[in-house]
């Protein structure tokens, strides 16, 4: 019996190798062109290793060309880290409220905003514009922040998180005269770090990657994120794969940082996910 299960163990293992190694030649592939001549792009069978390198010349005018990448990165960088604090804050706050603390609308209340979720975004797109021409805030950084700061799916998924935690605690706290921020900062918080990092880490994702927004409340060029950057170095370097192809790698580079950065944070969130399923 625990020869079977070996051997099960053993290809269930080669599977995932051969599958996790499918996932990533594109990715190999990409980090490969970047550092190639355009000449040796197309050659067949690929050379993984560039046998001529010419990265730096491609990183170079990707970052210090006509169109460098510099300033973009610095608008991403500001939007995406503003949005992921303000909405980290916002939905970790909002979903203790809504599972530890108690008020007769506090349900009927949950429900009307996890009912907005099932609205499709792009169905009230033309009403945020009109809205955002009214306050002033189109064409600008504050209204692509203020744009992902407030998140249905957060607030949701950390409110299933916070009720995981036995309301003995909370009691036992506010019997010692413990504040509901006290108690949300000393207690709560540190029993669902792990979920908030998943959902930080997400949500910078997501902005990070968005496309949507920035297309269409921005219309400066020099408030462009990363995304717009991208598709205006791709019109204009169209015929050149391999500069396009370190620009790509250069604006995935922040997400891999990250999730190397926070993937033990992620690892223990789905495990606690796991242990409260």
């Amino acid at each position: 019996m625990e020869r079977r299960i070996s051997i099960r163990k053993l290809v269930m293992t080669v599977i995932s190798f051969i599958v996790s190694i499918a996932f990533l030649l594109p990715f190999f592939w990409m980090l490969s062109t970047s550092f190639k001549i355009e000449a040796d792009v197309f050659k067949f069978p690929i050379e993984w290793i560039p046998r001529t390198w010419n990265g730096i010349e491609n990183y170079k005018e990707v970052w210090l060309g006509k169109d460098p990448f510099a300033l973009y990165y610095w608008n991403s960088i500001k939007i995406t880290v503003s949005t992921t604090i303000i909405s980290v804050t916002v939905s970790a706050l909002a979903a203790y409220g809504f599972s530890k603390v108690n008020f007769s609308i506090g349900n009927f209340l949950f429900l009307i905003i996890l009912a907005t979720y099932m609205v499709p975004q792009q169905s009230i797109l033309i009403p945020q514009f009109i809205l955002y021409r009214y306050l002033g805030l189109f064409d600008s950084h504050l209204g692509l922040i203020l744009l992902g700061s407030f998140s249905v799916l957060g607030t949701f998924m950390l409110r299933q998180f916070f009720m995981g935690i036995h309301s003995d605690y909370i009691d036992a706290a506010k019997i010692d005269g413990a504040s509901h921020f006290r108690i949300f900062w000393s207690i709560a918080f540190p029993i669902v770090r792990p979920a908030i990092a998943t959902y930080a880490i997400l949500r910078f994702i997501w902005t990070w990657n968005d496309f949507q927004n920035p297309l269409i409340f921005l219309r400066s060029d020099e408030l462009y994120t990363i995304q717009l950057a991208m598709q205006k170095f791709t019109s204009l370097n169209g015929e050149f794969y391999s500069l396009i192809m370190a620009a790509a790698v250069s604006a995935i580079l922040p997400l891999i940082i990250v999730f190397i950065i926070g993937q033990k944070q992620v690892i223990e969130g789905i495990a606690l996910g796991g242990v409260k399923g």
